[in-house]
């Protein structure tokens, strides 16, 4: 199997998007287990994961944003004031 590391390389860009992915599943599997648990110590150490997961999920994006790996689109004022719009007809809705 000769030249099968060099077929299953990944460059950083790619390497770092894979562990961005991993880490964001991660969070939801946390997530999850976090509204799942009826546990307090579970919960506990659930969260406490979960916390550490965020960090780490951060960092990863930090480290694609610093290389331009990753591109943050501002959104528009119009979509803002959409959105601020919709979210408080719901909140008075359930209030």
């Amino acid at each position: 199997m000769k030249g099968s590391k060099q077929e299953t390389t990944l460059c950083e860009k790619d390497a770092l998007q894979d562990l961005l992915d991993c880490e964001k599943l991660l969070m939801n599997y946390y997530a999850a287990a976090l509204t799942e648990g009826s546990c307090k110590a579970f919960r506990k150490e659930i969260l406490k994961h979960y916390t550490s997961n965020a960090e780490t999920q951060f960092s990863v994006y930090e480290q694609m944003l610093a290389r331009d790996y990753y591109e943050v689109q501002p959104a528009a004022k119009l979509m803002i004031d959409k959105n601020a719009d919709t979210f408080g007809k719901v909140k008075k809705q359930i209030s």
